[in-house]
């Protein structure tokens, strides 16, 4: 309970006075901005009961109104002047910019002289802030992170005592704010460096002499007690005067210095004296990083100081070294190992270094350039310094990369080679297929370049998770019976990249065959090697050659080739499994092609740009083209422009989409019958990559359909040809033997004559429709021959010339009398015609004209347009559509339409290898275009 009562105070307490320390100096800070201190530019001491000029600024305020040293000051704007307080009383009663007088003596003759004050400078202020702000964020970062850490909480008040020496400047006001301002400032900086040794003697490990001399830690303490009485009493009960602050900073810079190079000093004890490898590993950088603080410090300002040496810049900068302890020392309490303290220091000293030398760069362009403009161009205003900013920003990144490419020589000289080529191995690991080669290069590059004692590599055993088998080592001689389960373990370090064992033969945490294989395998560090989120192979290392530990560089750096090092073997083996299944999948792609070349009916791919991707052998027998000649063109170079037109027509619209009873021209020059099914080819996610078409030859199923159908249609129609010969053929031939025999008995009645021979006439008729069923009853062939358009357009006018004369449509006869013949099917062309006449009369209801067309050229066209209602736009592209009809209401007398007319239509004139196209506007009439080829040779349908 008293613990816990303890660090709560300590807490709270910690809280309360950093609070009050940040507040403090945000005012402090605002105040000075507020506040602007006049300085005449000369030192002033009191001597002989007068103020003697010591020392004048060249080119300050006082050199510039004549004064010279050892003038001595009379008085200010007539008021007497005698100590340094009166003299910065008028000099603030005056205040910065205003013209004051000064009265001098100079050799023991009066003189008065105006002088105009400046604003003092405090620019190092803001850096000392900055170095202050350093201290405290790294002490709370620290704090609040490792609380529970050796050291942490001495640490961070080091660090807020620190931030109060440096960002606590009193204004010169001396109010109340201002005097709490002083005395922070100066206890603060006594307490600085004592804290400071205090700590380096207990961390990371108490010193010796401190465990055994108690009193050594309160001794420190003691000359920095003693210095502030010492200023205490001189400020308040003797007289102030400048020499007596002079010579009170002086003796405290020189203890502060001193106790700074005693912490030095006991850290490079500790680290000669170190007995084992991990706290020599700790103390090796911490040691470095303090000395390259403290060195600059100590030799650049402090030494000249007390030798009586003013600050000047190059001493203000100086001081800018000592920002490098809290990075050095927090990083140690917060990793604790040290680990990461070489990376800080040696990246310290690269920037530290390459910000000197862009520092010196840019002043001298700077001034290079100014001098030139100003005596070259003295109008250019600030385009040379624009010029050397730009020229600075350009040189800061080379020199940079220069200055750590000669560190990382000093550093690791032999090994520099192979660390600057490593990370390019492990990017090349990938083209290694082989994982036995791999695994061997990997050991061999590794330790080489980081010249370690021991090194194997682990891999995970095939798919099971948490199961490793040692797969390659280096320098190990017990590699047998191993209890490697401890590799998969789950642990909180794992977040750190890697598994670190400091001491392998003292691992309580583990188990105990896990300690067991720890031990003997001796290595201290294992780095997980990751693919897709899985650890399939661990890489274990030793120290180093001289029993060292790695460097959080080196660490960091076999991190980075573990993830090249997981692709590798990930690629390794999967290249071996993609090997034992190469021959299943070549077996499985021919048997898959063997299925597709078996099926009886033709089958090609095409990409989306129509290109033929695939052709199987019933294509090559059917269309007649080999494969290889069909591959990669387009399907308008294969295959004819009907199909082509059909094909880009069904393919606009989603889904399968069939061709029945297609007429296809191949290459040999004959015409197929084919049903042609086309469909979208997708991949597994349902994207479309092309079109699959599957061609069934049905050219025979078509002609015995043919055969079957007339056959049919024979045994029907022969039974009705024969009643009608029976029942109509004799009474028409005994009314037509008749009537001619009263014609030959009323040969002088012309009357009589003339009815006589209509009534022969009509009956002669008769006798031809008759006939005529009897002949579409009988085998007529399906078979193209040589026919008269024109003559098939008369006969089927013939035909409705009744029904044309009943509705009052008139002809317009605009044939070509000279046209030529074509190839086909007298019947079915005549079928073609009678379809368009009839719809053309329906159309029609009140009368119109019929317009019929015929005309030569590359091919026979044939016109057929009509008056009528016409068609409406939106059932243009559906007219060809089985049962397809706009009838569905017919008029009086007009039969209920089926939607099969222009269906069969456009059927028989695509077997005729023509062409049909329409154009029609709502009530203005329609117009049918045909168009056959003048030469066209077909065997049977």
């Amino acid at each position: 309970m008293n613990r816990d009562f303890q660090v709560r105070f300590v807490a709270i307490l910690l809280a309360l006075l950093t609070t009050a320390a940040v507040i403090y100096s945000g005012y402090n800070l605002q105040a000075e901005r507020q506040f602007q201190v006049p300085d005449d530019g000369v030192w002033w001491v009191e001597h002989q009961g007068r103020l003697t000029a010591d020392r004048v600024e060249a080119g300050g305020p006082g050199t510039r109104a004549g004064i010279k040293a050892g003038d001595q000051l009379t008085a200010i704007d007539q008021q007497e002047v005698k100590t340094t307080a009166a003299r910065t009383h008028q000099l603030y009663r005056v205040g910065a910019w205003s013209k004051t007088t000064y009265s001098v003596v100079r050799q023991s003759v009066p003189v008065d002289v105006v002088l105009i004050p400046v604003p003092a400078e405090r620019s190092q202020y803001n850096w000392l802030r900055l170095i202050g702000l350093i201290y405290l964020g790294i002490g709370l970062y620290v704090l609040l992170r490792r609380w529970t850490a050796p050291g942490s909480t001495h640490f961070y008040i080091f660090c807020l005592v620190s931030f109060i020496s440096y960002a606590f400047h009193y204004t010169g006001k001396f109010n109340g704010f201002d005097w709490t301002i002083y005395w922070g400032n100066v206890i603060a900086g006594l307490l600085q460096a004592a804290i400071f040794l205090h700590f380096v003697l207990t961390f990371p490990e108490k010193h010796r002499f401190v465990r055994q001399h108690r009193w050594a830690v309160p001794a420190i303490y003691v000359p920095g007690l003693v210095l502030l009485a010492i200023h205490v009493l001189a400020v308040t009960f003797l007289r102030a005067s400048e020499i007596l602050r002079w010579n009170l900073d002086r003796l405290e810079m020189g203890c502060q210095a001193l106790f700074f190079v005693a912490s030095a000093g006991v850290l490079v004890y500790n680290y000669r004296r170190a007995g084992t490898p991990i706290l020599r590993q700790q103390l090796k950088w911490i040691t470095r990083g303090t000395v390259l603080a403290i060195t600059p410090f100590t030799l650049f300002y402090v030494l000249p100081y007390l030798a009586g040496t003013l600050p000047t810049t190059m001493m203000k900068v100086s001081v800018l070294s000592l920002g490098i302890l809290p990075l050095t020392f927090g990083y140690a309490i917060f990793r604790y190992r040290l680990m990461d303290v070489d990376l800080i220091f040696k990246r310290g000293m690269v920037y530290t270094l390459a910000a000197g030398a862009i520092a010196g760069t840019y002043f001298a362009v700077v001034a290079g350039v100014a001098e030139l403009v100003h005596t070259q161009v003295p109008s250019s205003g600030p385009i040379g310094l624009v010029l050397a900013i730009v020229v600075t920003a350009l040189l800061f990144d080379p020199v940079r990369k220069w200055i750590q490419e000669r560190i990382d020589q000093f550093f690791y000289r032999t090994g520099y080679d192979y660390r600057k080529t490593l990370i390019e191995f492990g990017r090349e690991l990938s083209s290694e297929t082989d994982l036995d080669k791999m695994l061997s290069a990997v050991v061999d590059r590794l330790s080489r370049t980081l010249l370690v004692d021991r090194m194997a590599i682990f891999l995970a055993a095939g798919e099971t998770q948490g199961q490793f088998f040692l797969a390659k080592s280096f320098g190990m001689t017990q590699t047998s019976g191993l209890d490697l389960n401890f590799l998969a373990a789950s642990r909180p370090e794992d977040e750190a990249g890697h598994l670190f064992f400091d001491n392998t033969h003292q691992v309580p945490r583990e188990t105990v065959g896990a300690q067991q294989a720890i031990a003997k395998l001796d290595l201290n560090y294992y780095i997980p090697c990751h693919a897709q989120k899985h650890t399939i192979a661990v890489m274990g290392l030793g120290k180093t050659v001289e029993g060292d530990f790695l460097t959080s560089e080196d660490v960091e750096l076999l991190e980075t080739l573990a993830g090249y090092l997981g692709i590798a073997i990930q690629n390794a083996r999967l290249y071996a499994s993609l090997q034992q299944k190469v021959a299943e999948y070549e077996r499985l792609k021919d048997f898959n092609e063997n299925i597709v070349e078996s099926i009886n009916v033709g089958v090609l791919a095409v990409d989306l740009a129509d290109r033929i991707e695939s052709w199987n052998s019933q294509m090559e027998v059917m269309y007649a083209l080999p494969r290889w000649q069909a591959l990669t063109k387009s399907l308008s170079e294969v295959f004819p422009a009907a199909f082509v037109e059909e094909f880009y027509r069904v393919r606009q619209n989603p889904g399968i989409h069939n061709l029945y009873k297609f007429r296809l021209g191949t290459q040999a020059g004959e015409s197929r019958v084919v049903n042609v099914a086309i469909a979208p080819l997708v991949t597994k996610d349902f994207s479309v990559v092309g079109r699959l078409i599957i061609m069934d030859d049905i050219t025979e199923r078509v002609e015995l359909e043919a055969q079957l159908s007339q056959a049919d249609k024979l045994s029907s129609i022969g039974l009705l040809a024969a009643g009608v010969a029976h029942e109509v053929n004799t009474p028409l031939a005994v009314i037509s033997s008749y009537a001619q025999i009263l014609s030959k008995q009323v040969q002088g009645d012309p009357q009589k004559s003339g009815l006589l021979e209509k009534i022969t006439r009509q009956t002669f008729r008769a006798s031809e429709i008759v006939n005529n069923l009897l002949n579409f009853s009988r085998t007529s062939g399906t078979e193209f021959t040589q026919v008269d358009i024109n003559k098939i357009i008369s006969d089927t006018l013939a035909l409705l010339e009744h029904q044309f004369k009943i509705s009052r449509i008139t002809v317009q006869d605009e044939r070509n009398a000279h046209l030529s013949s074509i190839y086909g099917n007298s019947g079915r062309l005549q079928q073609v015609f009678l379809n368009l006449f009839l719809n053309a009369k329906d159309a029609m209801t009140n009368g119109g004209t019929l317009r019929i067309a015929t005309t030569n050229g590359e091919s026979v066209g044939v016109i057929v347009s009509d008056s009528g209602t016409g068609i409406a736009q939106e059932h243009i592209h559906r007219i060809y559509d089985p049962f397809f009809t706009t009838k569905t209401a017919p008029r009086e007398g007009q039969p209920r339409g089926t939607g099969l007319g222009l269906s069969v239509t456009y059927g028989i004139i695509q077997e005729h290898a023509g062409k049909i196209r329409v154009e029609s506007r709502k009530g203005e009439g329609t117009t049918f275009y045909l168009d056959f080829p003048l030469t066209r040779k077909a065997v049977n349908v």
